[in-house]
Formats: C-alpha cells, sequence, structure tokens
C-alpha cells in the first residue's frame, strides 16, 4: 500500500538516454534557480523597488510569448535534439555574459534586461523540443512516472537552490550564483547530447504562421487540452507569489537574504514531498480532476499565507502551495502528452511553456504592482481568492475536465 504512494523509479532504471537527460537537466534546474533567486535579490538590493521586481517577470514573459510558438512549429519541422543544443548553447552564453556584468558591478538595469530577454527567448525556443522528450523516450506506461521525475528535478532545484543562493551570496558575492548557472547549463548541454536523433514521429509539419494556426485550431478541438491551459493560466496569472517574497520579506520578516531564501524553499519542499508521494497521481485514471483540486488548495494556501505574521506559519502555508502546485502540473502535463498527437507535440508543447512560463511571470509582474500600491500580503491574499474563483468557474464552464479518464494509450 505504501510503495503505490511512492514515486515510480522506473523511467529511471530502464531507460537510459532517458536517465542521462534526466541527470544534466536536474543540474542546470538547480543553477538555474541559483541564477534565478540571485538576479531577484540583485534588482531589489539595487532598486527597493517592488514594481521593478515585477518587471523582470514581464521581460522573461514578452519573448515567451513572441517566440515559445515559433519553436514550437521549428520543433515539429527538424530534429528536435538539434534544436534544443543550439538553444541551450545560446543560455550558455547569455549567462556568462549576465556573470560578467554582475561580476563588475555594473548597476544598469538597461543592460541587464536585455540579456534576460535574450535568456528568455533561447529558453522558449528550445522549451517544445524539451518537452517533446520524455512522450519518445519512454513507454506509455512509463509516462506520467517520467513527467513527475521531470517535476522531482524542479522541485529539488527549487528547494536547495535558494537555499543555497542566500548563502551564497552572503558570503561570496551575487555574481558567483550567476557563475554556478552558467557552468550547470553545460551539464544540460551534455545530457541533451547523449540523446537521440529526435525527428517528428511522420512527415514534418512546416514551420510558419500556419502551423500555428493549425496548433490552435487542434487545442481548440480538445477541451481537454484547452481547459488544461486554462487553468494554469488561472492560476499563474491570477496567483503566482515569486515577486511578493522580496516584499513580504522586507514588510513583515527583517528583509535578510537568508530569510528570503527559505521562501522559495518552502515552495520546494512541499513540491519534493508531493513529488515522492506522486505514486497515486501518476496512476489516477482521472487527472483533471486532481489538477482542478490541487488548483484550488493552491489559491487558498496562498491566500492564508498573505494574512499570516508568523514566519513559521507562512512557510507552511507556502509549502502546502507548493505540494498543491506540483500535483496539479503533473495531471495537467499528463493529460496534454497523453492526449496530443506527436505530429502536434513541439506546437501543443510550445503553448503549454507559453501558459506555464508566461502566465507566472505576468502573475509576478501584476502580483508587483499591486504590492507597490498595496502591500505584499494584501496583494498575495487577492491573487490567491482570485485563482479558486477562476477555477470554479472552469470547473462549472468544462465539466469535461473532471470527467476524462486517460486512454489506454498513449498517442506517437
Amino acid at each position: 500500500m505504501t510503495a503505490s504512494f511512492l514515486v515510480d523509479l522506473r523511467p529511471l532504471r530502464e531507460s537510459r538516454p532517458f536517465r542521462l537527460y534526466w541527470t544534466g537537466n536536474t543540474l542546470s534546474l538547480f543553477g538555474s534557480q541559483l541564477g534565478s533567486f540571485a538576479l531577484t535579490y540583485y534588482v531589489w538590493e539595487i532598486t527597493k523597488n517592488p514594481a521593478l521586481v515585477g518587471l523582470l517577470g514581464l521581460v522573461t514573459a514578452l519573448p515567451t510569448i513572441a517566440f515559445a510558438l515559433a519553436g514550437g512549429t521549428v520543433a515539429d519541422s527538424m530534429d528536435r535534439r538539434r534544436l534544443t543544443l543550439w538553444t541551450t548553447f545560446g543560455q550558455i552564453v547569455v549567462s556568462a555574459l549576465i556573470t560578467l556584468l554582475v561580476m563588475f558591478q555594473v548597476q544598469t538595469l538597461g543592460l541587464i534586461l536585455p540579456l534576460i530577454f535574450l535568456a528568455s527567448a533561447c529558453s522558449a525556443v528550445g522549451a517544445p523540443a524539451r518537452r517533446t522528450f520524455a512522450p519518445r523516450l519512454l513507454s506509455k506506461e512509463q509516462l506520467p512516472a517520467g513527467l513527475a521525475l521531470n517535476h522531482i528535478a524542479f522541485q529539488s532545484s527549487l528547494l536547495l537552490g535558494p537555499a543555497l543562493a542566500g548563502v551564497i551570496i552572503a558570503r561570496w558575492g551575487v555574481a558567483t550564483c550567476f557563475l554556478v548557472d552558467t557552468l550547470t547549463f553545460v551539464a544540460s548541454l551534455i545530457g541533451v547530447a547523449s540523446l537521440p536523433s529526435m525527428l517528428p514521429a511522420s512527415t514534418p509539419a512546416k514551420a510558419g504562421l500556419a502551423a500555428i494556426g493549425q496548433a490552435a485550431g487542434y487545442v481548440t478541438r480538445r477541451p481537454i487540452l484547452s481547459g488544461a491551459l486554462l487553468s494554469d493560466l488561472c492560476a499563474t496569472v491570477l496567483a503566482m507569489p515569486i515577486a511578493l517574497f522580496p516584499v513580504l520579506n522586507e514588510q513583515k520578516f527583517g528583509g535578510s537574504p537568508q530569510t528570503l531564501g527559505l521562501f522559495l524553499s518552502a515552495l520546494g519542499v512541499g513540491g519534493l514531498i508531493a513529488s515522492i508521494l506522486s505514486g497515486r497521481t501518476t496512476r489516477s485514471r482521472r487527472p483533471g480532476r486532481f489538477m482542478l483540486m490541487a488548483g484550488v488548495v493552491w489559491g487558498l494556501a496562498l491566500a492564508g499565507a498573505g494574512l499570516s505574521n508568523s514566519l513559521v506559519l507562512t512557510l507552511v502555508l507556502v509549502a502546502l502551495a507548493g505540494a498543491a502546485d506540483t500535483l496539479s502540473v503533473i495531471s495537467r502535463g499528463t493529460m496534454v502528452q497523453t492526449v496530443t498527437d506527436d505530429d502536434y507535440r513541439g506546437r501543443v508543447s510550445a503553448m503549454e511553456h507559453v501558459v506555464g512560463v508566461a502566465g507566472p511571470q505576468l502573475g509576478n509582474f501584476r502580483a508587483g504592482l499591486i504590492a507597490s500600491v498595496s502591500s505584499g500580503g494584501a496583494a498575495l491574499v487577492t491573487g490567491g481568492l482570485m485563482c479558486v474563483l477562476g477555477l470554479a468557474l472552469i470547473a462549472r464552464l468544462m465539466p469535461s475536465l473532471q470527467r476524462h479518464e486517460l486512454s489506454s494509450q498513449t498517442p506517437r
């Protein structure tokens, strides 16, 4: 009985290509968390302006929206492995440039923000191709477990990265975090290089606006896909809390970098525990129901964190939100990847990436604006409650999300 709750490790044991890719990607995710925390802290320290911290989200979201869909059409028209190699190399170059700017104390957002834009553009173009790897490397029975393992990697980095970043910044300076981020991108490059060719399963689509339109129609005709993406947008745009953490830390808990690191680490603790105990989620035949219920818990936990004045209680609620987010992401990813045919997988993955990255960043921008005219706590409470109301509306208007059952076959 206990084993059924634990994450399924068969993808790592039985698929060497998946194991190598997962290892490289995990190291890169860890470095990216160091860099992301360092960037948020750095901008806050040189500006002390929550709106400018939120602006980081907008600068990240815009290229995601602009380039991810194009990356999806390219991913459905060429070797997805090669595309990912080139975009990862671009991320290495941009991350190295940011490291040099911070190392030489160039405290000018006019130089840093364009590099953030370029880094996000590289990630946006390559991300749709990356999302197609697990369905090609794993059997249909092991795909949900593979997605859960990917999320364990993310949550582990979210747990360890910010806490360590706070210590690194306090002892060796913020530039060290960016340097580690640059080096770990190399691990990702090696992991992708170990994969076989990843050409689309049948005749490659022609990249262009027509291909994007075809994918949009494909998603629109499938309420499971459109409903899953709308639910994610609701949870992230309305309730994303990351940009509020520096404000809450400053207004309620003293403002030290070590304390700030605990907020993001709390998200990781909850997410990691939920990932480890994701066995029942990955074996569920109705992932839509899990997704909607987890989204409601996410919103309520964040609203409670905004009301709390106790550091311990706030961190517990943030951890609960992280656990709910993990179950929602795994359930949503399972639905999207199992419903989508391989010929469309790059473009649908691009839409999922736009929602999964741009949504949180737009949510951070929204949160920063609200906090700048009210407070961090007020922004967190209103966002969490709006998320709950939005998900309730989606559940009522799209009942097929709760009724959907996984088929016995995964599109290949």
